[in-house]
């Protein structure tokens, strides 16, 4: 770890008074716990792709924009119907 990186934590660390170890740990889990929900939406949305490769079933952006801003509204509306 460069020195200038530790001391930043170390002083951090006496502020909080919490460990440095427990705050490395704490970021650590943190960082994992972003990552994973990133990878997951990777996921969903290569999904959705292949989805839609194999059946052309879509919504456009304006029906989509349009559904948005009644939920936006505040309005309970189903989402749009997809098409090919």
């Amino acid at each position: 770890m460069p020195p200038a990186l530790h001391a930043r934590i170390v002083s951090l660390a006496e502020t909080r008074k919490r460990t440095p170890h427990a705050l490395m740990v704490q970021a650590i889990e943190a960082f994992v716990l972003r990552e994973e929900q990133r990878e997951a939406l990777r996921q969903e949305a290569m999904a959705a792709h292949e989805d839609f490769l194999l059946t052309g079933l879509h919504v456009t952006a304006k029906e989509a924009d349009a559904w948005l801003a009644e939920l936006e509204a505040g309005k309970d509306v189903e989402p749009p119907k997809c098409h090919v």
